[in-house]
């Protein structure tokens, strides 16, 4: 499939982080019933968490119908400073009071086949599954790795993680330390109602190029040909603006 995508460019990662948590807020208000999101970590995440919460108090958002799942997830304590869990504990989920029971973490303390198994049940047992009982997220939140990677998707993932079926699997070799982690399959993230990726800094720049390709061959931009439509909050205006041209 063609990758289709829209590309939003922003001066700033402050100015991309208000507008996606402006975005996600106006879309949340649209539907009164429950909604289920997936988180990720990475430098944009913790300028994004504390957006929301701080839009979400001065507009008197809610998001208390909303289950929160992660992307992926080290394979660390919660309390660790690695950990993704934390980081959108202490800047989002903890300043709006999100109750325990809508918060489904990943366990990266636990055994991670354990780990995973826990996790794939919860997720089918909160989120609508399709025909081919893949989890339908409404949201899913990514960042992008300097080499491409999505969640903790991999470029020099194996043949076990690309073609798993599950919803998370164990990732045993991550190149980025630490080496353990648990993530999210490309079912899940070609599943969902939404994908959107917030993508910052001048590090990334090759990767995001790499991937908007049509031929592109980093974790992005197979998650991007998954799907027929996902949206990019980027301050790589260079790059923003080539694709105009």
């Amino acid at each position: 499939m063609p990758s289709s995508f829209e590309l939003r460019s922003f001066p700033n990662d402050q100015a991309l982080s208000a507008a996606a948590a402006r975005d996600w807020l106006t879309l949340l208000q649209k539907s009164s019933g429950p909604h289920t999101a997936a988180l990720s970590g990475g430098r944009v995440a913790k300028t994004f968490f504390t957006a929301v919460a701080d839009l979400a108090k001065a507009s008197g958002a809610t998001l208390a119908n909303v289950h929160f799942f992660w992307a992926d997830e080290r394979c660390v304590e919660p309390t660790d400073p690695e950990s993704n869990f934390r980081l959108a504990w202490e800047n989002l989920l903890r300043p709006l009071g999100i109750a325990s029971d809508k918060i489904h973490r990943l366990k990266g303390e636990s055994l991670p086949s354990a780990a995973v198994a826990e996790a794939s049940d919860d997720i089918r047992r909160v989120v609508p599954l399709d025909r081919a009982g893949v989890p339908v997220l409404e949201m899913i939140f990514l960042g992008l790795g300097e080499d491409g990677h999505i969640a903790s998707l991999m470029p020099n993932a194996s043949l076990a993680v690309q073609e798993s079926r599950e919803p998370y699997v164990h990732v045993s070799d991550s190149p980025k330390p630490p080496p353990d982690r648990l993530t999210m399959t490309y079912p899940v993230l070609a599943a969902a109602e939404n994908v959107w990726a917030l993508v910052t800094g001048a590090g990334k720049a090759e990767a995001l190029r790499d991937s908007l390709r049509p031929d592109g061959m980093t974790p992005f931009a197979r998650v991007l040909r998954s799907r027929p439509q996902t949206s990019i909050y980027t301050d790589l205006n260079e790059i923003a603006a080539g694709r105009s041209k």
